[in-house]
């Protein structure tokens, strides 16, 4: 079990030194969802670069920063640049966001992402709630993370999604008449998108929405105790269900487009949490 106390003590001790209060609610801005961070009120940035083993993030639109902002009167932790298990790091260190958000004290997290759907009823600009998930490709990883090495140690603590949580947004939808799709979200590591092939496997098998982060977040976050949701924003179509090639710089490109509805969805949901 890697010990997550011992190896970023360091981390939280220097980060604790400089926030401004105690946050309630983090928010893990996905791929094109950074700009949500500007549109609340910000009392502190701080760099993750000044953070001593804090992991630098190399993917287009994850800026490195942890927000600690206000919106009707709660307390936010903005992570603007989230840590991938595809740019090389260890899945110790793509949890860091969670592992201080726990510390912090928060109750609450909300991972949003970009993701491909498979779904055929799912378009580009949906946005997707996420009802489960799947984490087989990375399955390994967390056992490790987690100290789970036989079926005796298996944790049935996990619950995740939150079901309170997840009516919170679905109420959140309804007054601000956005159309919330709803599905299953699937994890694959990456670097590469999916083939065609991989995609029809993942339709059979139930997956709704395919992407390279948040599962991991998810189980640690609910292992820890926090309340856990998950916002996908469907920006392409998987491979195959288009003719177009994949490409990073369409995820940015939709999450623009969507951008509105998911600022009032998010704002929304803090208000109602």
């Amino acid at each position: 079990m890697i010990n997550m106390n011992a190896q970023y003590r360091s981390t939280y001790e220097e980060l604790v030194k400089q926030i401004p209060f105690q946050p309630e609610i983090c928010l893990v801005l996905g791929s094109g969802l950074g700009e949500f961070a500007n549109k609340v009120n910000t009392v502190k940035s701080i760099p993750t670069s000044s953070l001593v083993n804090y992991p630098k993030s190399t993917v287009e639109g994850h800026q490195g920063y942890l927000h600690f902002s206000e919106y009707m009167n709660k307390k936010l932790l903005i992570v603007q640049g989230r840590i991938h298990f595809y740019e090389g790091y260890r899945i110790s260190q793509c949890v860091l966001p969670v592992f201080l958000a726990s510390k912090l004290n928060c109750e609450h997290i909300l991972l949003t992402n970009a993701a491909g759907g498979v779904n055929t009823n799912f378009k580009p600009s949906d946005l997707m709630l996420a009802t489960s998930f799947n984490g087989i490709n990375i399955k390994k990883e967390l056992s490790e993370l987690l100290g789970v090495t036989s079926i005796k140690q298996k944790n049935n603590f996990i619950n995740f999604p939150s079901q309170s949580f997840n009516e919170i947004i679905k109420k959140s939808a309804l007054e601000e008449k956005i159309h919330l799709k709803e599905g299953v979200y699937w994890f694959n590591k990456g670097p590469a998108y999916e083939t065609k092939a991989e995609i029809q496997m993942i339709s059979k098998f139930g997956g709704d929405a395919v992407g390279m982060s948040t599962v991991h977040e998810a189980i640690y976050a609910s292992t820890l105790g926090l309340e856990v949701a998950s916002i996908s924003c469907i920006t392409n179509y998987a491979a195959g269900l288009s003719p177009n090639k994949l490409s990073h710089q369409e995820v940015m490109e939709t999450a623009e487009i969507v951008k509105k509805d998911f600022e009032r969805l998010v704002k929304k949901t803090i208000e109602l949490l």
